[in-house]
């Protein structure tokens, strides 16, 4: 099955972009209502009345470039701003010079705050600085003097915009880190499942070779000495550094995108992990299972199936070919659970680190990966001499989760 694109979009400026279009509209309605309720004291209406015609058109003709940063173009706040300045501006030609001293509200009101907010919301703090500064210089100009009212306003304005314009560069800065941070994630997961197929394989073949070139001796020796030096260099690059990242980041207009290849989803029915865990039954390895079918999701007993095969493939590798293993199958109410024991000798205690140190990752790549990815984990019971116990847990719960997501 084709895998397939998943998008993952972050957001935290969208929100204001919504808000910002609602405060157009209803500070819209706010400046003609206080106008409506002040008809009569204006000495010049026609004035006023051509200024809302044009401010309720240009309002409502332009919301959708107040839905998100794109739309916003820097053409639109220059226009948007030019309306609300000549809006400040037009008062003294429309109210009387009483009202206007006596710190009457001028014809945009508030709404000249919202032509402010586009800027900071779209170029950050230092765009709010700007737009901020030209509107209290009109309202200084409009008052004929910067009165306590009209100073308290303008700061008012001006403190707002720039805390907000702060907070989205803040909030991009941060989405950012995030989609970078689940790009790294994604990638270092994809790494250990290549990491775990390159263990099951390649790995141990070339191991082999090296084991059986160095038995026969002569040219073969050679060969088996390149083996070796390959399985170094791979087993390096495996545990090394994080590989490039194949994700993308944009930062878009609705926010930080992150694009990752996921695997299809498997929405097969569930499989019995019995004929799964079969395979490895033989003349050296016991499977003990119950009489009834063990269900699980196919990608999970695959997983765990495999993981039953990397702890078999262990016990060969370090107990010898002729080792013999046992498998115990055990469907509890909650979880699922198989037991992988050997006759060998055992772990000595630090072995299992010191082994991921040197890149050999069997354990903790192969057997612990693959449990961890399917909600599970992986426990490792070993007694000097004694031989060595690997219990595999999947809770239920996790698997049907896991299948879900």
């Amino acid at each position: 099955m084709p895998k397939r694109e998943r998008v993952l979009r972050m957001s935290v400026e969208q929100p204001l972009w919504r808000a910002l279009t609602a405060y157009r509209v209803l500070t819209m309605f706010y400046a003609v209502g206080l106008f409506a309720t002040a008809y009569d004291r204006f000495p010049r209406p026609g004035v006023a009345i051509g200024f809302y015609v044009v401010l309720c058109a240009w309002t409502l003709a332009t919301l959708p470039k107040v839905a998100n940063a794109a739309s916003c173009t820097k053409r639109f706040l220059a226009a948007d701003l030019t309306i609300a300045l000549a809006g400040v501006l037009l008062t003294r030609a429309a109210d009387a010079a009483d009202r206007i001293e006596a710190g009457g509200p001028t014809l945009p009101s508030i709404w000249t705050a919202g032509s402010v907010l586009a800027f900071a919301i779209k170029g950050g703090w230092r765009w709010a600085a700007f737009a901020s500064t030209l509107v209290a210089a009109a309202n200084v100009v409009e008052r004929g003097a910067p009165t306590r009212d009209t100073v308290h306003n303008v700061v008012l304005v001006w403190v707002a915009s720039i805390a907000i314009g702060y907070v989205v560069e803040v909030a991009r800065a941060s989405e950012r880190t995030l989609a970078r941070a689940l790009e790294i994630e994604a990638a270092t997961r994809e790494r250990e499942r290549l990491a775990r197929d390159i263990h099951d394989g390649v790995l141990q073949v070339l191991a082999m070779v090296q084991r059986r070139a160095t038995v026969l001796g002569g040219e073969a020796e050679e060969l088996g000495r390149m083996a070796g030096e390959q399985e170094v260099a791979l087993r390096t690059l495996v545990s090394g550094g994080l590989v490039p990242v194949s994700r993308v980041c944009e930062d878009a207009a609705q926010g930080a995108l992150v694009r990752a290849v996921d695997e299809p989803d498997d929405d097969g029915a569930p499989v019995d992990l019995r004929p799964l865990l079969a395979r490895y039954a033989g003349g050296r390895v016991t499977l003990s299972e119950p009489g009834a079918p063990v269900p699980l999701p196919p990608a999970a007993g695959r997983e765990l199936a495999d993981a039953v095969g990397a702890a078999l493939d262990n016990v060969r590798r370090h107990v010898g070919e002729d080792a013999r293993a046992w498998i115990l199958l055990e469907d509890e109410p909650d979880a699922v659970i198989v037991t992988v024991r050997d006759e060998g000798p055992g772990i000595p205690e630090g072995r299992l680190a010191q082994a991921e140190g040197e890149g050999r990752l069997g354990v903790a790549l192969s057997i612990r990966g693959r449990l961890r990815d399917i909600g599970g984990t992986a426990e490792v019971v070993s007694v000097p001499g004694q031989g060595t116990e690997v219990e595999l847990t999947v809770p239920k719960g996790a698997v049907s989760k896991t299948a879900k997501r």
